[in-house]
């Protein structure tokens, strides 16, 4: 891993990290202005826990919408709770080895808008 420098004058695998802690992933993107690494983990965060709240929202609407699909979206999101849990310990990880992993499509997504 290149040590690049951070706005903050954290390293940038600990900085690029910490994007992955809730909001912090919003926070350090616009405080950061130098370091494309941790730029690049802050905008892919902040994509993949929106669309994961987004999925989160669609699923509880469904199950809110008819008392029949209730016990099918409760299963459902406790599915989709855990499997953002695992991308976000993936991501975590990743980012701390400096390594610039990119997820399927939201990865994608994240590059093209730091161009």
């Amino acid at each position: 891993m290149e040590k690049g420098k951070t706005s903050l004058g954290l390293e940038q695998n600990i900085e690029a990290a910490l994007c992955y802690l809730g909001i912090l992933g919003l926070i350090i993107f616009l405080i950061e202005k130098e370091n494309k690494f941790v730029k690049f983990h802050a905008m892919q965060s902040i994509f993949v826990f929106f669309a994961f709240f987004v999925l989160w929202i669609i699923i509880q609407a469904i199950g809110w919408i008819s008392w029949r699909f209730w016990f099918f979206t409760g299963i459902l999101s406790w599915v989709i709770w855990l499997l953002g849990l695992i991308v976000w310990i993936v991501c975590f990880i990743k980012a701390y080895q400096g390594e610039k992993f990119k997820l399927p499509i939201i990865g994608d997504m994240a590059e093209k808008q730091l161009k």
